[in-house]
């Protein structure tokens, strides 16, 4: 897996998650709260989806094969997805059924010094782990906010640790919200409903990483600022004259596919046309490093089929504006 990956921040929340987890169960043994055993359930589970995300990025490094020719770097996004699979049914569904349990049959919370310790604890940990994440995140995201950064990420770990993390923190603080509240009164349903608000948090933020994995799967093309570069890149050239249509695909987070009709001089020869090509081919790569694969056919522009309007299946001779000059 790349830097991009955010390696170092998958490894930081694996580590605070699997001590968390341990510490919870500990507490809940000895105070029965099951606004703990949720939090324990959903810290372990984290620690399987940094696992999945870890094995996802191993196997996103296979090289291509006849029957893959295009490699496995959508393994990445899979792997991710099952991560929201994962926090939605094993950490947000399980907590709804508990914290409905606990607010049917309550009890008061014993030992309380237990539960209050470790989610003190759970934070600080949580609070280093969420630290690497930003930190890890702040190298690559530029200047995109927060919101564009996980909706247009093309590389899913860093917004996953940076979403379970924020989740995990939340949901600390409903977890200790829910436990205060039940001694402050000795009512125990106040722990059934800070289990309620933790299973709901989960599940929403469950939906979020799923929605953006998905669209990841589908297929996503370059953002507009490389889609940019690409097409500056191809008509740098004499025998260029513009492109007349092009698709991007990631079939990786580090990985681009660049398919595009370009517009030749119509007196060039085939030697021109070719050596051309390669020239451009060079030009994107060197512009936007993570073109890998790269398709250019060469076209004459037909103003006629550009009159045809801006239907690129019905002009596949021209865009409904001719390309520039050179």
């Amino acid at each position: 897996m790349s830097a991009s990956g955010g390696t170092k921040a998958i490894v930081a929340a694996l580590l605070a998650n699997l001590s968390i987890a341990v510490a919870k169960f500990v507490a809940f043994l000895f105070s029965g709260s099951s606004s703990m055993l949720a939090e324990s359930v959903h810290s372990l589970a984290d620690s399987g989806n940094q696992g999945l995300l870890l094995v996802g990025g191993k196997r996103a490094q296979r090289a291509a094969t006849p029957q893959h020719p295009f490699g496995y770097g959508r393994e990445r996004y899979i792997y991710a997805f099952l991560v929201s699979i994962v926090l939605f049914s094993v950490g947000g569904m399980f907590a709804l059924y508990e914290g409905y349990e606990k607010i049917k049959h309550p009890h008061e919370i014993e030992h309380w010094y237990w539960p209050v310790g470790v989610l003190v604890f759970a934070i600080i940990a949580e609070t280093f782990s969420f630290r690497t994440a930003i930190k890890e995140s702040n190298a690559v995201r530029g200047k995109k906010s927060w919101k564009e950064f996980v909706r247009h990420a093309k590389a899913p770990e860093l917004p996953v640790v940076l979403l379970e993390d924020l989740g995990a923190l939340v949901g600390l603080i409903l977890a200790l919200g829910g436990v205060g509240m039940a001694l402050l009164t000795g009512d125990g349903v106040w722990d059934g409903i800070g289990t309620l608000c933790i299973g709901v948090l989960l599940i929403l933020i469950a939906l979020v990483l799923a929605a953006e994995t998905k669209s990841l799967l589908l297929g996503e093309a370059a953002g507009t600022e490389a889609v940019q570069q690409i097409e500056a890149a191809i008509v740098a050239g004499d025998t260029v004259t513009g492109v007349i249509h092009m698709r991007t695909l990631h079939i990786g987070p580090e990985e681009l596919l660049v398919a595009a009709k370009i517009a030749v001089r119509h007196d060039g020869t085939a030697t021109e046309i070719a050596s051309a090509i390669d020239a451009a081919e060079s030009r994107i790569r060197e512009a936007v490093p993570i073109a890998r694969v790269i398709y250019l056919e060469p076209d004459i522009y037909s103003e006629t089929e550009a009159a045809k309007g801006p239907d690129r299946e019905a002009a596949p001779g021209g865009p409904s504006t001719p390309p520039a000059a050179h």
